[in-house]
């Protein structure tokens, strides 16, 4: 799997005329990690959801990987909202 770790110091020697090419870096960077997510919660909840492949997704199966995916997504964005507010709480002098 690709991994894209940049983050605002790698612009710092970007121009100001660069900003457009900064905002592109970005997507590119959002779109990648969105990618690689998808990918995690594909090989995840294949593992826990499918037994044998068929031509169709009978219902507990289906439910299966709604369920999976949604719980994914909750820990994913719990996750993200927690380091949020380390980063918040260190950048304000609370740690």
């Amino acid at each position: 799997m690709l991994s894209c770790k940049l983050d605002m110091s790698d612009f710092e020697n970007l121009s100001g005329n660069d900003k457009e090419l900064q905002e592109f870096l970005m997507i590119e960077k959002q779109k990648a990690q969105v990618n690689a997510q998808i990918h995690e919660f594909n090989e995840i909840c294949w593992e826990k959801c499918i037994g044998k492949p068929s031509t169709k997704l009978d219902h507990a199966t289906e439910t299966c990987l709604s369920n999976c995916v949604d719980r994914f997504i909750d820990t994913s964005l719990l996750i993200t909202q927690r380091f949020a507010q380390m980063l918040q709480k260190q950048s304000s002098g609370g740690m």
